[in-house]
This record gives C-alpha cells, sequence and structure tokens, in this order.
C-alpha cells in the first residue's frame, strides 16, 4: 500500500511540477485567466503524454504494487484525460481571443501552429486505432509498431509546439528542464527498446515441445539455453518472442502454466485467438525463443490466506493450473476452490490435469458451461453471483480470491463478490485483454 501511494504521488509530481516551473516568473495580466488556464491544461497534457512511456514501460518495482494489467489499464484512461486537457488547450484560447481557427490554414500558419496540430491529428489517430484495433482488423502486431512509432511523434511534435512558443519556455533554465525531461524519455525509451533486448540475447529459450490442448490451445515446453532460467511465483507470466531476435517490437504476454517448483523450465498454455495465437501449433521443437518475466503480482505467494477461490473463463485457467500445480509439488493442504467458467466442456482446456489434480489437493472444482451437454445437472450459463453464492466455503470472506479471463467476466465476478461481502484487499484479477 506504502510503495503504490508512494508511486502514486510521484505521477502526480511529474505531472504537475513542469507546469509549476514553467509558471515562474511569467506574468502578464492582459492574458487572462483563460488563457492562463488553457496553457495549465496544455502543460499537464503534455507531461502526462511523457509519463505514459513509463507506464508501460515493463519495471517490475513501478509494477508490483497494482499489477501489470492495472498499469495498462490505467495507461488507457490516463490518455482520454490527457486528450481531453489537450483538445480544450485550442478551444479555450480560441474562447479567449486568440485566433486559432486562423492558424488552422497550414499553408500560412508558423511553424509552431503546424507542429500543435500534427501531435493533435496523431494523437487522435493514436487513441482511434487503440480503441478500434479490433474492428478496424488491424493486426496486433501492426498496431503495435504503429503505436509506438506515433507515440513518439506525438510528444516530439508537441514538445517542438511548446519550445517554438517560446513564452513560458523563454528562459534558459526552462528549456534547459524540458531537454532533461526529454532526454530522460529518450533514455527510457534505449532502456526498453536497447538495453533490455541486449540483456535478454544473452539469455536465449528453445522450444522443446509442443502440446496440443483442449479447446484449440498448444502448451509450449520452454528450456534455457546456457542460463539457469528464472524463478517465478505461481500465476505471474513472461512476455515471449517467438522465432524472432529479442529487439522485435512484438512481444506477446502469456502466464506460466507450469509449476513454479519445476525449473529452470517452464510452460505457457495458449489459445488460438487470432494473429500470432493461432500459429502456436505450427511452432517447431527445437526454434529459439526469448522470455522477458517474470512479471506480475496475480499470485498466492504474495497474498496468504487459510483458503483459495480461483475463478477462471476460458484460457484464464492457465495461471490457476500453475497455483495448483504449485501447491501439489509443495504438498500443500490448503482447501482450494475452483469454478472454471467455459463455453462448453470440450472447450475445457487442460482438464484433465486439473482432475489428476483433484486428486492430490483438497480441491473442489466447479464447471460451469455456458452450453451444458445433454443430460448435464450441474451448474450452467454465466458464472454470476448466485453461482458463487451457492458454492462459497463457510468462512469465505477470509479467504484469497484470484480472477482471471476476460474482461466483462472479470468485471462480473468484482461485482458478485463485493455484493457478498468479500473484501476488496482479498479480491486479486488478472484481465487477458490489456494487450
Amino acid at each position: 500500500m506504502a510503495r503504490g501511494l508512494a508511486w502514486s504521488g510521484l505521477y502526480l509530481a511529474a505531472a504537475i511540477v513542469p507546469l509549476i516551473f514553467a509558471a515562474i516568473g511569467v506574468a502578464d495580466a492582459q492574458r487572462g485567466f483563460w488563457t492562463e488556464f488553457s496553457v495549465a491544461l496544455g502543460f499537464v497534457g503534455m507531461s502526462m503524454l511523457g509519463l505514459q512511456f513509463a507506464l508501460v514501460a515493463r519495471f517490475r518495482a513501478v509494477a508490483a504494487p497494482f499489477g501489470e494489467d492495472a498499469l495498462v489499464q490505467f495507461h488507457r484512461q490516463v490518455s482520454y484525460v490527457a486528450l481531453a486537457f489537450i483538445l480544450a488547450h485550442p478551444v479555450l484560447l480560441q474562447l479567449a481571443g486568440t485566433d486559432i481557427i486562423g492558424l488552422l490554414n497550414l499553408a500560412q500558419a508558423p511553424p509552431r501552429a503546424r507542429f500543435a496540430v500534427a501531435s493533435t491529428v496523431l494523437l487522435l489517430i493514436l487513441i482511434a486505432t487503440s480503441v478500434w484495433r479490433k474492428r478496424l482488423r488491424i493486426r496486433y502486431e501492426i498496431w503495435q509498431i504503429c503505436h509506438g512509432v506515433l507515440s513518439v511523434l506525438v510528444v516530439a511534435f508537441a514538445l517542438a509546439h511548446m519550445i517554438l512558443v517560446d513564452y513560458y519556455l523563454d528562459a534558459v533554465w526552462k528549456k534547459w528542464l524540458w531537454a532533461v525531461m526529454t532526454l530522460a524519455l529518450v533514455l527510457l525509451l534505449v532502456w526498453v527498446r536497447v538495453v533490455g533486448p541486449l540483456l535478454r540475447l544473452r539469455r536465449p529459450w528453445r522450444i522443446e515441445r509442443v502440446t496440443a490442448e483442449r479447446g484449440d490451445a498448444h502448451t509450449l515446453g520452454l528450456t534455457p539455453v546456457g542460463h539457469k532460467g528464472f524463478r517465478f511465483q505461481p500465476g505471474q507470466f513472461g512476455w515471449l518472442v517467438v522465432d524472432r531476435t529479442p529487439f522485435s517490437i512484438t512481444a506477446h504476454p502469456f502466464s506460466f502454466s507450469s509449476s513454479a517448483e519445476d525449473t529452470p523450465g517452464v510452460e505457457m498454455t495458449i489459445k488460438a485467438l487470432g494473429d500470432f495465437t493461432s500459429t502456436v501449433g505450427d511452432i517447431r521443437p527445437g526454434t529459439r525463443a526469448y522470455v522477458s518475466g517474470p512479471h506480475g503480482v496475480f499470485t498466492p505467494d504474495r497474498n496468504e490466506g487459510p483458503g483459495f477461490v480461483l475463478i477462471a473463463g476460458g484460457i484464464g485457467i492457465t495461471p490457476m493450473v500453475s497455483i495448483l500445480r504449485t501447491m501439489a509439488d509443495r504438498a500443500d493442504r490448503r482447501p482450494v476452490l475452483l469454478l472454471y467458467a467455459v463455453r462448453s466442456l470440450d472447450d475445457a482446456t487442460m482438464d484433465e490435469e486439473i482432475r489428476a489434480l483433484e486428486r492430490r489437493l483438497e480441491l473442489t472444482v466447479v464447471r460451469v458451461p455456458e452450453t451444458p451437454p445433454t443430460g448435464w445437472t450441474g451448474d450452467h450459463g454465466y458464472l454470476d453471483r448466485a453461482v458463487l453464492a451457492r458454492h462459497l466455503p463457510d468462512g469465505y470472506r477470509r479467504w484469497q480470491y484470484f480472477a482471471c479471463g476476460p474482461g466483462p467476466l472479470v468485471t462480473a465476478v468484482e461485482d458478485a463478490l463485493a455484493a457478498l461481502g468479500v473484501p476488496a484487499e482479498h479480491l486479486h484479477t488478472e484481465r487477458f485483454d490489456f494487450v
């Protein structure tokens, strides 16, 4: 909690402090409140755009108090806030008497206006292609490359606009301040795109086996090559690059499905959902891969309790299998309730493994098929509050809860458990739609 508050405070300071420094020494009563307010919004919006790079840089220390999927969700939401601030900047200037509309004539507009328009248009394209990527049928790999390039251009053009205005950044020390902050951003990009991949280049992995699973999924078994791999906690995930260099723009996040005690190798179970995932079954053993990890805080190792309720939707079962396998290998006899929502029982990925684990653990499994087979007498349809209420054990408010799967399912589970009185600090979630 303390670290989370500290990082949140640092984020607010980084977003607001540049505005304070820019305003030092500037006093012009003729400019009016709305002009100054519009500039303030522009400065804060610009700072927030720069901080977007830090939010998705995969720094474990930053993600630890929140979870990486939560940081990505915040990254998405704060984009709308930054966009609102930046769009409000020219609108308020126009209302305050500045002829912004006239500056939209790019043929005659000064360079500072051209940079401002270019930055704003690219920002709109950036957000639109992110929000509607699937509707526009943009491949994830193509989107990721465009997203990175557009992000850099948006910030670079906005910074050029601010410098060319030469009012709030008129003093030399202010220019140096923004130059240092820009350098920090560049160094961040160098770390993420150059230093990090260089370190991973020395720690390759090899795909030893590709195993077909129920539900159009495959399990990749990976072995470290020339190094000892890494230790991970059950429920964590890694970013995977297959048959490419670690400098590749595109990496994919997948949960580990193997036991945390079964090292140095790791397993990832991947469902075919399009783009890269639909080709996993074609990967040949011996293929070179790179794994960045471990990442995530979705693990019982950091959230001890007298018992655990695991709630999985679809391929969200993979971190749950890792948790169960690890508990079995550790001879952990604490009770576990697994609620597994699937389209049909034929789609229940790794169900054979789960049945085997039922014999090794104090494990109760409730399968909830959306389309049940003929003669099915168990729960079916959607995993809702009624299903949870029927199966939660005595003293369930003291247990730890882990929910993973598609966003709508996880949100429904959050609401249902809150209504049933489960403390918020006992619920840990991970959404499989954060990329």
